[in-house]
């Protein structure tokens, strides 16, 4: 037995005291410096638990009812509906390696064309017949040794020895990132990819691909019995294995270890923070961790996790257990639901690895016995290495812009023979896919709290002296927990109640927009009302970027985005308008300012058709466009503006209508029944 160089054990140990760090100086696990943002969470994780609460299934077979729908909106939210097509995996044994006990064959499959998933596949010496067998995913270990990355299955090479001197067949698979072609799971965490939402895509669904198909490469070995299948493997490891065994089941028995806690551990206790993307699931139908635990019910299923773990807080461990201890009642199966706490922190420890194998002999072998083998590392993290060059069609790095498909767009023909029926149709779609976290209350705006108006002094003297304009503030609650307001600009004759004419400005420095519109008079012979949405100017969130990346990333796991909810912020005002200025009905022009234009397109979307409203829209690349959850990945922009276009005028500001040519096809048609496209701006046209 070999045991690991000082050199790499070096570089393990960095790797791990770095994340340690991060967690050290970045995280802030409470928002107490934000404390209407934190009752906005807190009210918004209160309404998922109540509605994901599983002990409203009472009997089993309204929970079997109910399983398959929820399965298939787990697979849409792991970026996997629809399912990639299976294509040939091309498996290839590049080498092996050899022990007194096992042999090791270094292996490598592509889940998808040009998705090349690196594997290591432990056999005893004697198999003489097909093998319960174990599919090991990692968590995040970083093994490099002269700037070449040698994956992290070489870090939990134990646990497949284990397996192997114990009579199974084990696969261990790189993960996206950390692998031996190294991909991303940082999107959001560090790279700045909030499109990444929008999209709909997040590395976990490339994991739980990769497992399905590791699955299916299994199948063809003979030493494996594709009836005894189990899944293992912790922390990041841990996560994959709840979305394989509640996706698969092939999966007969799981020890998820340190990879999974409650959603109010993650989002109001802070958890979140200290993970990156390929923890979580794109949660568009908000669920709670547990509904995913659920999904293995009745299958084996122990759930594994140290008591001093910062990463998956002992409280959020054991709500998940207790969530998902009703569904195993309901199938008369309470001894196929195991919860193992151990003292220690986020590690790999003996006594974790001890309780998994005992599990896995307990199902998979029917054994009982004590374990009198410990879990060593025999190898050189070198001598497992699969690419000695990576293949030149790797699209491992590029997976983010390819896993999933943008919308395509419908034929002109087929939105023509039927307007009304595709406007509503989409509108349907993203009410469904990307803004399901709106407030229940769509319609109802008398249930929210009274508007309250007051009148504001100009704070720039330079212009108010000689302005014959009057400054009012419009006070409101954009949701149960949001309190916003609206600034005025309209003439000193004119009542709120009297204004016929409008503008809603969206935008992030509302001092300087307020100021702008005063100086020129000709812009504010009708009202203007300048408005910033939630965590802008002038009530921007407080903390450092790396705390806003996290705030918003808190959005994501509620079903939401920042955006999405900005978006809900200039439907309010909008609203609060009419509420407030019954004269000015329905004809409100929008503009958003950059980069909000967007934004008010979307939202003009959502409210009543009138003639006369207007927006200013610049159309951008699928990357640059408004994080949405799952919005390129439900309608195109170009198609986005063609819908806007149905319900009112759009102003392209500063580019040709030519950027949207199948919107700038449909508005020239002779039977098109909806509004126009035009250039220019919208302010220079009043």
């Amino acid at each position: 037995m070999m045991n690991m160089t000082k050199r790499l054990t070096v570089v393990l140990c960095a790797f791990a005291l770095s994340q340690l760090a991060t967690l050290v100086i970045a995280q802030d696990w409470s928002l107490s410096k934000n404390p209407e943002l934190a009752a906005y969470f807190e009210n918004e994780v209160s309404k998922i638990e109540q509605q994901n609460d599983l002990s409203q299934f009472t009997s089993l077979t309204d929970w079997e009812t109910a399983k398959p729908e929820l399965r298939s909106q787990l697979f849409s939210m792991l970026s996997l509906d629809p399912l990639p097509n299976k294509t040939p995996l091309n498996a290839e044994i590049t080498g092996t390696v050899e022990e007194e006990e096992f042999i090791v064959e270094k292996i490598h499959f592509q889940s998808m064309p040009g998705l090349y998933v690196t594997g290591n596949f432990y056999l005893p010496k004697k198999v003489e017949g097909p093998l319960p067998t174990v599919l090991y995913v990692c968590g995040h270990a970083k093994v490099v040794k002269d700037n070449v990355s040698l994956g992290n299955k070489t870090a939990y090479q134990h646990h497949g020895a284990w397996f192997a001197r114990n009579g199974y067949a084990c696969l261990i698979i790189d993960t996206l990132q950390l692998g031996e072609i190294e991909g991303i799971h940082h999107g959001t965490y560090r790279e700045n990819r909030f499109w990444w939402n929008s999209r709909g895509y997040t590395p976990a669904g490339v994991e739980a691909w990769n497992c399905i198909r590791a699955l299916d490469y299994l199948e063809t070995r003979p030493e494996v019995d594709a009836s005894r299948f189990g899944v293992t493997g912790r922390s990041g490891g841990g996560a994959y294995s709840w979305w394989i065994a509640a996706l698969d089941e092939r999966i007969k028995c799981a020890v998820p270890v340190a990879g999974i806690s409650s959603l109010r551990d993650h989002v109001v206790e802070g958890c979140v923070e200290g993970h990156c993307d390929c923890m979580f699931m794109v949660n568009t139908y908000r669920w709670d961790f547990g509904k995913v635990a659920a999904l293995i019910a009745p299958r084996p299923l122990l759930i594994s996790n140290t008591d001093k773990d910062r990463l998956f807080s002992l409280e959020g461990v054991v709500d998940v257990h207790h969530q998902v201890r009703h569904i195993y009642r309901l199938h008369g199966e309470s001894a196929n639901l195991g919860l193992q706490i151990t003292e220690g922190a986020h590690k790999d420890t003996q006594e974790l690895h001890i309780h998994a194998f005992r599990w896995l002999n307990r199902f998979l072998k029917q054994d009982d016995s004590m374990i009198d083998k410990v879990a060593t590392k025999f190898f050189e993290p070198e001598q497992l290495r699969v690419f000695n060059k990576l293949p030149a069609d790797e699209r491992n790095t590029q997976i983010d812009k390819h896993f999933v498909s943008l919308a395509p767009l419908p034929s002109s023909e087929t939105v023509l023979a039927a307007q009304e029926a595709w406007f509503e149709e989409n509108l349907s779609k993203l009410r469904d896919q990307c803004f399901r976290a709106w407030p229940d209350h769509d319609a109802a705006w008398k249930a929210s709290p009274s508007v309250r108006i007051e009148s504001m002094p100009f704070t720039d003297t330079a212009v108010s002296s000689e302005s014959k304009q009057k400054r009012s503030r419009i006070h409101f609650n954009s949701d149960e927990k949001l309190g916003m307001f609206v600034d005025v600009i309209h003439n000193e004759s004119t009542s709120l109640e009297s204004l016929k004419s409008a503008m809603l400005v969206i935008t992030d420095k509302p001092e300087l927009a307020i100021s702008t519109r005063l100086q020129d008079e000709s812009k504010t012979s009708h009202a203007v009302f300048v408005f910033a949405p939630r965590g802008l100017e002038p009530d921007a969130w407080v903390g450092n970027d790396a705390k806003q990346i996290q705030i918003k990333r808190r959005f994501q796991l509620i079903g939401t985005t920042a955006d999405s909810m900005r978006i809900w912020d200039i439907r309010r005002a909008m609203q609060v308008i009419r509420e407030t200025c019954p004269n000015v009905g329905g004809s409100i022009a929008i503009e958003g300012e950059s980069p909000f234009e967007m934004l008010a397109l979307i939202a003009s979307l959502f409210e009543p058709a009138v003639a006369t409203q207007q927006l200013s829209v610049t159309v951008t690349a699928d990357e640059a466009m408004p994080s949405v959850l799952n919005l390129t990945r439900t309608i195109s922009p170009d198609e986005l503006v063609a819908l806007a276009a149905w319900r009112c005028d759009v102003r392209m500001e500063a580019v040709s209508a030519d950027v949207v040519p199948f919107a700038a096809g449909l508005v020239k048609a002779s039977d098109w029944r909806g509004k126009s496209i035009r250039s220019g701006s919208l302010s220079s046209t009043r």
